[in-house]
């Protein structure tokens, strides 16, 4: 028998999605930190076959508005994955999450699909977190990013035989993120494929006492933060296709600020000890760079992503 098409024409959910910034320096492929810059998207259920996409914002004039838009297909790989068929869709984006810019734009896009679809089918199938991260896992390929964009705050990923896990911290009330944004973007796969499939021994060791340094930094001890986000394993292969990156945060790092690359870059986050310190931290950028960096001073999201009932006449 088919699968029925699930929900009837006419439902609505709203989601909101954060931003978010991976590996922290040294915490490649497993820390991620959710920030206050969000994507909002109105989902409508229309007839089976029908398709609308509309995209505002950021990146909007290079989105597909067709069946290939990321959200699109990560609502029906949702759909699929529990067995039901994907109605129509009427998708409503606003895009504020900059996109290519190591702020988690794709990642944010298959959880906003995600979400969209477990509102969808609200009542009829249940998607629970851990189907969520293992859903969002495998469309984007690793968990860093996916899990503090679903479950907000900090986050731990892993992966082992079960699939994809996470586990969430709350971040001292005293970090203060400021995210430095140029007007130029990075590819995510061009900056992985500068990497190194082996590094040294004593690398690896460097990356592992900072990561766990920065553990209790973001959680406990915000005055160890710039020695906690010491990094040997990705940043230093990736600055030959940032140059004005890496010049950045060399600046900044010598002048005492926790600057690191956001995710594959190229913005630069800096992990400030205190909101002041933040436009401290801008001065510097700003005298050091004939790059023009837009300065986001952010806030930690504790939340995540979040979905809502928009349906007319619900409560």
């Amino acid at each position: 028998m088919a699968a029925a098409v699930s929900p009837a024409p006419g439902r609505s959910v709203r989601v909101r999605v954060p931003a978010t910034s991976a590996n922290l320096g040294p915490g490649f492929d497993t820390l991620g930190l959710a920030l206050s810059v969000y994507n909002e998207l109105v989902v409508t259920a229309l007839a089976e076959g029908e398709l609308e996409v509309h995209v505002t914002g950021a990146g909007a004039d290079d989105i597909p508005t067709d069946a290939s838009n990321l959200i699109v297909r990560s609502i029906a790989y949702a759909y699929e994955a529990v067995g039901r068929r994907m109605p129509g869709l009427r998708l409503e984006a606003n895009n504020v999450v900059p996109h290519g810019r190591g702020m988690g734009s794709s990642g944010a896009a298959v959880v906003s699909g995600l979400l969209a679809a477990k509102g969808l089918l609200e009542g009829d199938v249940a998607i629970g977190p851990d189907t969520l991260l293992r859903l969002a896992t495998e469309l984007e390929g690793h968990p860093d990013n996916v899990a503090p964009a679903l479950f907000g705050g900090l986050t731990i990923a892993w992966v082992d035989e079960t699939g994809p896990q996470y586990k969430k911290l709350l971040v001292h009330r005293g970090v203060s993120p400021v995210v430095f944004v140029p007007d130029f973007t990075m590819s995510t796969s061009l900056a992985r494929s500068l990497q190194p499939l082996q590094v040294p021994r004593e690398d690896a060791v460097f990356n592992v006492s900072r990561s766990a340094l920065l553990i209790a930094a973001l959680t406990q001890s915000p005055e160890l933060l710039l020695a906690a986000t010491e990094d040997k394993l990705h940043q230093n292969y990736r600055a030959q296709a940032m140059p004005e990156t890496e010049r950045l945060i060399r600046a900044l790092r010598e002048a005492g600020f926790a600057a690191v690359v956001s995710g594959a870059g190229p913005s630069v986050l800096v992990l400030a000890d205190g909101p002041g310190r933040r436009l401290e931290a801008a001065e510097v950028a700003a005298s050091v760079s004939k790059t023009p960096w837009e300065a986001l001073m952010l806030a930690v999201d504790f939340k995540g992503g979040t979905v809502k009932d928009q349906t007319e006449g619900s409560t």
